[in-house]
């Protein structure tokens, strides 16, 4: 599946949730949006996660290197990694965003080695704060992070910069420029709504001004 075809599917299960000023959402990043993309939806639809799957496989296969792991982050990240792992037939593992507080205390669970190639799937994609978190507790362990791979991205210009200064590349399956026009042509969306989430793109603290 494409860029675009992904994003069809999205819109199709209604993944894409959009509010009103007076009921933003409000994100990990402390960023207010009037938009949400809920992937977690993907797991309620077989043949799509399937498909879903499989284009992660297709993006792990073109890396044209070997991958030892492949391991989600908590909690969204996993149930996709778990498919992408059996469909290639590689260990799993994943990422809580801190260490467990009772227990053996582990913030990565499964098995990973030092010198173990990882890829790390992830729902989406924001700021890249929480995955960059997960990529450097597997750097800790000594992994060699490949790549970190989302469902959807945002295209904020934070995201890029993120990922630059963790020396780190990240590719999604589609991302919010692909989905918007998308989204205002099928009448996901109107026109007026279509300016504000266009802006709110090019200024997600907008909001918090």
């Amino acid at each position: 599946m494409n860029h675009v075809a992904i994003a069809k599917k999205l819109l199709e299960i209604k993944a894409v949730v959009m509010t009103d000023e007076a009921r933003l959402f409000t994100w990990a990043s402390g960023i207010k949006s009037p938009i949400y993309c809920d992937n977690r939806l993907i797991m309620a639809y077989p043949e799509l996660r399937k498909e879903v799957a499989m284009a992660f496989v297709n993006k792990i296969r073109g890396l044209r290197t070997d991958v030892d792991v492949i391991v989600g982050t908590a909690t969204a990240g996993i149930a996709h990694a778990a498919w992408v792992s059996e469909i290639m037939g590689l260990p799993m593992a994943y990422v809580r965003s801190s260490s467990k507080g009772h227990g053996k205390q582990n913030q990565i669970e499964g098995i990973i080695k030092a010198g173990d190639r990882v890829v790390v799937i992830e729902d989406l994609l924001s700021t890249g704060g929480s995955a960059l978190k997960a990529v450097e507790a597997l750097r800790e362990a000594g992994a060699e992070v490949i790549k970190v791979l989302a469902i959807f991205n945002y295209n904020f210009d934070d995201l890029l910069v993120h990922f630059a200064e963790a020396q780190m590349s990240f590719e999604s399956l589609t991302d919010y420029n692909t989905l918007l026009p998308i989204a205002r042509d099928s009448g996901y969306i109107d026109e007026g709504s279509f300016d504000i989430l266009k802006k709110w793109r090019e200024n997600p603290r907008v909001f918090m001004e």
